[in-house]
């Protein structure tokens, strides 16, 4: 699987990130990290413990309103996550095998971004 994509797509996302000022940033992306522990309930293929993955995650959102750190903490986990299944479980999307591959690769890119503080990289005037 190409490595460069999923790079791409993390920095992406920051950078869209940074559009948005400081608060509403973190709290957006605390509630990101809520909903990606809940995006294998659908059919992740390893039964209850997708759930119990959820309910970790949403204690993780929870303290990422306030801390970066936990938001970074977060992605990490579901980096791990999404190796756990790309290797036992299913994909995230179920049509394209290694996606769950792709979002691993994806997500610490996005976490050092989010142990960096989650600042914008917007050019101040």
């Amino acid at each position: 699987m190409p490595v460069v994509a999923p790079i791409l797509v993390g920095i992406v996302f920051v950078l869209l990130m940074s559009l948005l000022p400081d608060q509403p940033r973190q709290q957006l992306n605390a509630v990101l990290i809520a909903g990606a522990g809940a995006v294998y309930w659908s059919g992740g293929g390893l039964g209850a413990w997708e759930f119990g993955f959820g309910a970790v995650m949403t204690y993780v959102a929870y303290r990422g309103l306030t801390s970066w750190r936990w938001i970074g903490v977060g992605w990490l986990l579901h980096t791990g996550w999404d190796v756990l299944h790309h290797l036992k479980g299913n994909p995230i999307i179920p049509v394209l095998h290694d996606s769950s591959l792709g979002c691993a690769i994806c997500d610490p890119v996005i976490a050092l971004w989010c142990f960096t503080g989650g600042r914008s990289l917007r050019r101040r005037r």
